[in-house]
């Protein structure tokens, strides 16, 4: 399994980095892409470099996309055609699409949260599209991961590495003492 986390310039920093933090204790692959050049700078002023760049074809092969909030950083995600386009591609190839705090307004403007149950950052509900919204930390539905905000990006990440391997995820877990 490979997981692409997206990062525009603006977005969260706990958000972004701690799904590659979690993902990466569990010897995951997983790679961040930047939608502009080679670096992102977070809305913390925390200058990322990524591993590679979004306008690479290979991102189409991995098994899950990550979309970070933060502002500006969730607006330049969902302003992106590129990023429209890969989430409308994964959704159709029944891919994991996840996206945390105000990270899920792409998945509105992509059309892909219709009848749905969903969950953003208050305020954010009405760029979801005609979904179910929740007003819970992390929500799973088919084969969209939403979380709520910046206190739920350990419960998101966790949530993601499960989807590939609940062994591995309970091992980090206990490792990180979140037990």
């Amino acid at each position: 399994m490979k997981v692409a986390i997206l990062l525009a310039n603006g977005f969260e920093t706990i958000e972004g980095l701690t799904v590659v933090d979690v993902l990466r204790r569990a010897e995951i692959e997983c790679h961040t892409f930047a939608l502009e050049g080679n670096e992102a700078i977070t809305s913390h002023k925390i200058k990322v470099q990524a591993d590679k760049n979004i306008m690479d074809e290979e991102i189409k092969e991995y098994d899950f996309l990550v979309l970070p909030g933060g502002l500006p950083g969730s607006t330049n995600l969902r302003d992106s055609k590129r990023v429209i386009e890969l989430v409308k591609e994964f959704n159709n190839k029944k891919k994991w699409i996840c996206a945390i705090c105000a990270g899920p307004i792409a998945l509105g403007r992509a059309e892909i949260t219709e009848g749905k149950n969903v969950t953003c950052y208050t305020g954010f509900e009405d760029q979801l599209g005609n979904c179910n919204y929740k007003e819970e930390l992390v929500v799973v539905d088919g084969n969209i991961i939403t979380g709520r905000g910046p206190a739920a990006a350990i419960p998101f990440a966790f949530e993601i590495l499960s989807k590939i391997s609940e062994e591995k995820a309970e091992k980090i877990k206990k490792a990180m003492l979140l037990k």
